[in-house]
């Protein structure tokens, strides 16, 4: 599965955009670098019911933005994405590949 496949199925189970996980995990303080992966995963377990790998894409893009490593971009292998960036805006709002 994708990076960009963890978002989305985050999107489907909670009906919120990786941006807004974002805007709640700054209301909490957890954007702050010196907050452990742990203590995100177990709020996002305990408050949506996310998986680890689930809850840590979302440590990523808390913590590190849109921007994802190129080896994880291309064709082949286990999560590999269509670009660096992520999509952070929700589904429908995503532009369509040309």
């Amino acid at each position: 599965m994708s990076f960009q496949a963890y978002l989305d199925k985050i999107e489907d189970k909670t009906g919120l955009t990786p941006r807004e996980f974002i805007a709640l995990a700054k209301e909490r303080g957890f954007d702050d670098p010196a907050t452990k992966a742990g203590t995100i995963v177990e709020w996002l377990k305990q408050d949506y019911d996310l998986g680890r790998g689930h809850a840590m894409a979302l440590v990523h893009v808390i913590k590190k933005g849109p921007k994802i490593d190129t080896k994880h971009v291309g064709s082949s292998g286990s999560h590999r994405d269509e670009s660096d960036t992520l999509w952070l805006d929700g589904k429908e709002n995503r532009p369509q590949a040309s």
